[in-house]
C-alpha cells in the first residue's frame, strides 16, 4: 500500500516525506508542481516510490489508477501565498483539487490529512475550532475556510478518517523556497548573516516594541502531530496545531541572534543587551499592514490534547536553536 503526499516538495510537505523515512516508510507517491523547480532540493535526501506533477495525479487518480493500493493520503499542496490576489486560481487550487481528494478517499475509504490553516480565524481573537470564531481576512483563508465547512459536513457519515490541521505561524527545515513568504525565523537567519543584526517592527495597537505575539510552532511537531493521527485512523476532525503558547517577536529574535552567535563561541544574552549592543532594532510599523496586522495568536489546543496527543511542543528556544544549525550546515 502507497502513502501519497500531495506538495511533497514543499515546507511541510516534505518534513513529513522525511519523517515516514525515518520511520522505514518508502512507498510513497510525492505529488507536487515543481514549476519553481529549485524545490526539488527538498527531496534530494528523501525515499520515494514515484513522482507526479499535481494536474497529471489528478486525472491518473481519478481514472482508478490507485485504487485499492492507497493506505493514506497527506495533502499538504496549496496555494499558500496570502498575498495571491487570484481568486479564481486561489479556489481551484486549494478548494476544487482538496475537495475531488476528499470524494476519491471517501470512495476508497482511505485516511485523508489535509492542510487547513490559522488564517481561516483572520482577526479573530478566539482560537478555537469553532463556526463564531472563523472570519477570514483573504482569499486564502476563505478557500481553506470554505472547505473545511465542507468537511464538517461530511463527518457525521464519512466512510474513512477526515483530519484537517489548522497550522500556526510554522517555520523550520525546507522552507528556504518559499522566499518572502518564508517564516520570520527564516529572515531572520538571513538578517542577521548579511547585516548582523534583526529588524523588527515598531509596536502599534497597544503593543509594544517587538511584543506583537503569534503561536510559532516548529515543523518538527507539526510532522510529529500527522504522523499520530496517520497512526489513529478512529480520530477525526478539525483541530489548531500551534504550541498552545504565543510568544513575541522580541522573544523569536533574541532566539535567532543567540543561536547565531552561539556558532561563534558568544554567550546567550537579553534582549536589553541584543538592543543596547545593536543586534536588534526597531523599524517603523508599516502604514499598510495597520487595521490587517494579526498581533496576537495563540492556539487552542484542547481538542488536539482531547485526541489523544500529549507530547510537549518546542519553545520558540528550542526551536529556533535547532533550526538555526540546520540553516548554517547548508549556507
Amino acid at each position: 500500500m502507497y502513502i501519497i503526499v500531495t506538495g511533497a516538495a514543499g515546507f511541510i510537505g516534505s518534513n513529513i516525506v522525511k519523517a515516514l523515512n525515518e520511520r522505514g516508510v518508502t512507498r510513497i507517491i510525492a505529488v507536487d508542481n515543481l514549476k519553481r523547480a529549485e524545490k526539488f532540493k527538498n527531496l534530494v535526501d528523501c525515499e520515494i516510490a514515484d513522482y507526479f506533477d499535481k494536474d497529471a495525479f489528478l486525472e491518473r487518480l481519478l481514472s482508478g489508477q490507485f485504487d485499492g493500493a492507497v493506505k493514506a493520503v497527506f495533502h499538504e499542496g496549496a496555494c499558500s501565498d496570502t498575498m495571491e490576489g487570484d481568486g479564481r486560481y486561489m479556489m481551484e487550487n486549494n478548494y476544487r483539487y482538496s475537495l475531488a481528494l476528499l470524494d476519491w478517499c471517501q470512495a476508497q475509504s482511505v485516511q485523508f490529512l489535509y492542510a487547513s490553516s490559522a488564517a481561516t480565524y483572520g482577526g479573530s481573537s478566539e482560537f478555537r475550532e469553532e463556526r463564531q470564531f472563523e472570519a477570514p481576512l483573504n482569499v486564502y483563508g476563505y478557500s481553506k475556510f470554505l472547505f473545511d465547512q465542507i468537511v464538517r459536513q461530511r463527518l457525521p457519515g464519512a466512510t474513512a478518517q477526515i483530519v484537517g490541521f489548522r497550522y500556526f505561524n510554522v517555520y523550520g527545515s525546507r522552507e528556504t523556497h518559499k522566499g518572502r513568504m518564508a517564516s520570520v525565523a527564516f529572515h531572520h537567519f538571513n538578517q542577521f548573516r548579511a547585516e548582523r543584526k534583526v529588524r523588527l517592527f515598531e509596536g502599534c495597537e497597544g503593543y509594544a516594541n517587538g511584543e506583537q505575539k503569534r503561536d510559532f510552532v516548529y515543523v518538527g511537531d507539526v510532522a510529529k502531530v500527522n504522523l499520530f493521527f496517520l497512526d489513529h485512523p478512529e480520530q477525526s476532525g478539525i483541530f489548531n496545531l500551534g504550541t498552545g503558547r504565543a510568544q513575541s517577536f522580541n522573544e523569536l529574535a533574541v532566539a535567532n541572534v543567540n543561536a547565531c552567535r552561539a556558532l561563534e563561541g558568544a554567550p546567550k544574552q537579553s534582549l536589553t543587551e541584543l538592543l543596547q549592543q545593536g543586534f536588534i532594532e526597531y523599524v517603523p510599523f508599516p502604514e499598510a499592514l495597520k487595521g490587517k496586522y494579526q498581533s496576537f495568536t495563540q492556539a487552542d489546543l484542547t481538542k488536539l490534547r482531547a485526541a489523544g496527543y500529549a507530547a510537549p511542543f518546542a519553545s520558540v528556544d528550542e526551536g529556533v536553536s535547532e533550526y538555526v544549525q540546520w540553516l548554517n550546515a547548508r549556507v
